[in-house]
């Protein structure tokens, strides 16, 4: 197995006490986790399994993890797929790029566009590529009728004015949302689902967690974003969706809401967004 070359060398993070109730990791990264085979993606899924992580959605940065996330999810009757380009390699968006995409997006196990939209942290794409290749997807959304899963990165304000101009999907999604209680209440206004993933946890987050305080609790997501973001208090660790439940309960805490009740609510967004039924 290949694990992702930034936190090849890490520890695992240690298993958490199982959930009281089941849940979907909204947004992870298999590949990059280690998983080639199928016996390593039902391995995978085991683990989670154990903790009432019981759906996941494994997501695309290229073409080649495009390909394979389709594929994977075919291997595990659990396991969907997002298929996009990262905003970091919008300028390799050309018309074999887009074809390989538009056709992916078709398959029956991908259940979101993405991850896309701007990243004006690396300068690996310039902004104006980045945003025409923001714009493309949004688009295929809308073709396909499936949910718009956004990476953004110190990019709040271009984001919504790309969206503003192309016009969103019915369906959005700011993955591992990492706005303040104003972007909350932007994304609020226009319906647009926050995905709370490890950040969310770390102790000098206090305007994530502010925003994670005050999201009205029909538009909340939860994610891994593994093998990256560990959450606290194993921060620094290799993730994988077995540690979602420590995302769970530290946002059910911040929010002051039973960790049942807020599995279940996020349940239902996770259908609402995705047509995953988590049982």
């Amino acid at each position: 197995m290949t694990v992702h070359p930034a936190v090849r060398d890490r520890a695992p993070v240690p298993a958490p006490e199982a959930l009281a109730a089941r849940v979907a990791d909204a947004h992870t990264h298999l590949d990059a986790c280690g998983c080639e085979t199928p016996a390593d993606v039902q391995a995978a899924m085991a683990r989670a399994h154990a903790v009432g992580v019981t759906r996941v959605v494994t997501v695309a940065d290229d073409l080649d993890s495009a390909r394979w996330a389709a594929q994977a999810a075919t291997w595990h009757p659990d396991l969907y797929a997002a298929v996009a380009l990262h905003p970091t390699r919008a300028d390799r968006l050309d018309e074999s790029a887009r074809s390989v995409l538009e056709e992916l997006a078709g398959h029956h196990r991908v259940v979101a566009i993405g991850e896309t939209g701007l990243d004006h942290h690396w300068e690996a794409a310039p902004h104006d590529v980045q945003a025409e290749a923001f714009a493309w997807h949004i688009d295929l959304a809308k073709r396909t009728g499936k949910a718009l899963m956004i990476h953004d990165r110190n990019a709040h304000d271009a984001v919504f004015d790309v969206l503003d101009s192309e016009g969103p999907p019915d369906r959005v999604i700011f993955h591992c949302f990492s706005g303040d209680a104003a972007m909350a209440a932007k994304c609020a206004d226009r319906g647009f689902v926050m995905s709370f993933a490890g950040p969310v946890t770390f102790r000098n987050a206090v305007d994530l967690q502010a925003a994670a305080r005050v999201a009205p609790a029909d538009l909340l997501l939860v994610e891994t974003d593994a093998p990256f973001l560990t959450p606290h208090p194993h921060r620094g660790r290799r993730n994988e969706p077995y540690a979602l439940p420590y995302t769970v309960r530290a946002l059910a805490g911040l929010r002051g809401q039973g960790v049942v009740d807020l599995c279940e609510q996020v349940n239902r967004t996770t259908e609402a967004m995705f047509g995953i039924r988590v049982n």
